[in-house]
């Protein structure tokens, strides 16, 4: 029975081997069932979010996923929009990249609001006045749209190709591609941004206040740019990892270079904006609120160093890599490039999530540390274990990549 639900002219592996393949991941969605159970049913004390530390490991997880997701409708801009046709050949394993990243980032907001059973109060009883609402707006709506954008390729089984009007709706449904990769990219600018504007907006936390233009402060642009220099760079390194554990060539170098040099230009000018942010920031917001630049590195692990590793060495060093043909045409430059660029990212979130709480703000205030909860990680571990497994479903049992048969003749 699995054979014949295998796309034609591929080859997979055993059954045995494949379920041997999804025990890791199965054990890190166990781990977290378990800890969300915990959650759920003993409440939020299961962590060690505090009054100062609202925000944790759970939105760092969220933000980053959130930001790497993002070559889902960015490769689809560039693809249907842009008309960049080479990148039809990744295009499937992006969108469900996209998939993964955002149904896990809002899996794992289920369990952050505590009472995931009134999480329709955030539509039905909206703060108009919050950044969040439109944040949660978008986000689900642009998961609806990845779930749009997924069915067609879900619909390509074999086995349901055979049902003539469920073969016809997914064929209509790639007729029309375009007008949810336009939706798609209209909803994940606003609430990248947004998600960057909440932050910029907290004048009593100056480590992360930021000016602006009109009401947009300037960490809006940022965090649009850095997720879509980023997001293409992730999208690079599941599907090499998927080429590296098939031991097969499933996608052009063509694709690959495209997006690659795509990436690297965001990158350069994403770097660019965020070394004349930070001179801004501590040369207007910083004095302003009585502080001095190194006021912000005195104290615990946060040194100066961070500021040296984001913009440095995950930001300008990945960016050459990238933009450099000879380095990114070599797959060993490629894969560092992307990775330290996704490395840069993550960074990014989590000093505006963790470090912009832990450090003082007022004479009497101290430095406070967080660690999180074997609950906390059990959760975040357990959108990769998710990721993992919907992947390999998704690469075993549809067509995912057009050029696979071509790529890897018998």
């Amino acid at each position: 029975m699995d054979s014949v639900l295998i796309p034609e002219g591929v080859k997979r592996c055993s059954p045995g081997k494949f379920f041997l393949w999804t025990l890791p991941w199965l054990g890190l969605l166990g781990w977290g069932l378990v800890s969300a159970f915990l959650c759920l049913y003993k409440g939020l004390n299961q962590t060690n979010m505090t009054n100062y530390f609202a925000f944790a490991l759970w939105i760092v997880f969220d933000l980053g996923v959130i930001a790497l997701g993002a070559g889902a409708f960015f490769t689809g801009f560039l693809t249907y929009i842009i008309g960049k046709r080479e990148l039809k050949d990744i295009i499937n394993s992006a969108v469900i990249i996209g998939f993964i990243c955002y149904s896990g980032a809002v899996a794992m907001l289920g369990i952050d609001i505590g009472q995931p059973l009134r999480g329709w109060f955030i539509f039905w009883h909206a703060n108009v006045h919050s950044m969040l609402t439109e944040v949660s707006f978008c986000i689900t709506t642009y998961l609806g749209v990845l779930l749009i954008e997924y069915i067609p390729i879900i619909l390509e089984n074999r086995k349901i190709e055979e049902i003539r009007e469920l073969r016809l709706f997914g064929n209509n449904l790639h007729e029309i591609m375009a007008v949810f990769a336009a939706t798609g990219t209209f909803l994940s600018f606003f609430h990248q941004g947004s998600l960057g504007g909440l932050f910029g907006v907290m004048y009593a936390r100056p480590f992360a206040a930021r000016g602006g233009f009109y009401i947009w402060p300037w960490t809006f642009f940022l965090f649009i740019l850095s997720a879509i220099a980023a997001g293409p760079s992730f999208t690079i390194l599941c599907t090499k990892l998927a080429e590296k554990i098939t031991r097969k060539k499933l996608v052009p170098a063509r694709a690959y270079q495209t997006l690659a040099k795509i990436s690297g230009w965001l990158l350069a000018l994403y770097i660019v904006l965020k070394i004349a942010d930070t001179i801004g920031w501590a040369y207007g917001i910083v004095p302003k609120a009585g502080l001095s630049f190194m006021d912000f590195y005195k104290e615990g692990p946060y040194g100066v160093w961070l500021v040296i590793a984001e913009i440095g060495i995950f930001g300008i060093v990945p960016a050459i890599i990238l933009l450099i043909p000879r380095a990114r045409q070599t797959e060993g430059w490629l894969i560092a490039g992307c990775l330290m660029n996704c490395t840069g990212i993550i960074l990014n979130r989590f000093v505006f999530t963790v470090v912009t709480l832990a450090i003082p703000v007022m004479p009497f205030d101290k430095f406070v540390s967080y660690l999180p909860t074997w609950q906390e990680w059990g959760i975040a571990m357990a959108v990769i274990g998710y990721g993992f497994l919907l992947y390999s479903l998704s690469y075993r049992y549809l067509p995912v990549f057009p050029k696979e048969k071509e790529l890897n003749p018998a």
